[in-house]
């Protein structure tokens, strides 16, 4: 069975996007196993320096290559990634699992994005949109888009 697990910096504050998470994770569990890695977000002050910010995102770089796996599938979350449709993203899901890959793990950095070493660790990276959103509302983004490439891939009614 396909597992998927997304390694997040930093928690969700806001119940209501726990809540939709969960409810998607909850849906993709019919169809694959989900795990969920939250990382510390490293504090910064108000207005940090650029070095600041690169101390942090290598301190979280260190967090997140703890639990990667070697033999799995990573898609890095960043700006500069490639933009899929839904069905772009089903038939790359399905052809990352067609060549023998169990595990994919989706990243999703800080605020502040990720370093350059992790994006480079990544097989694959993945934009949601050009569109800005708020960072935490990436992560339910991810799980419905995950569910949704899911239900096309098993031809569930979800995608219309």
């Amino acid at each position: 069975m396909l597992s998927i697990k997304v390694i997040a910096i930093g928690d969700l504050k806001e119940k209501y996007l726990r809540d939709a998470c969960e409810e998607y994770k909850k849906r993709l569990g019919a169809w694959c196993r989900v795990e969920e890695v939250i990382l510390k977000e490293e504090r910064l002050p108000d207005n940090p320096s650029p070095a600041q910010i690169k101390s942090a995102l290598e301190a979280e770089e260190k967090k997140i290559f703890e639990k990667i796996s070697p033999k799995s599938y990573v898609i890095a979350m960043c700006v500069e990634g490639k933009q899929l449709s839904s069905q772009e993203l089903a038939s790359k899901l399905e052809e990352i699992t067609n060549c023998g890959y169990s595990e994919i793990i989706l990243i999703i950095g800080s605020s502040f994005g990720m370093t350059d070493g992790v994006k480079s660790r990544a097989d694959f990276k993945l934009s949601i949109s050009k569109l800005t959103f708020p960072h935490q509302l990436l992560r339910v983004i991810l799980y419905e888009t995950t569910y949704r490439s899911l239900s096309i891939i098993k031809g569930a009614k979800y995608h219309k």
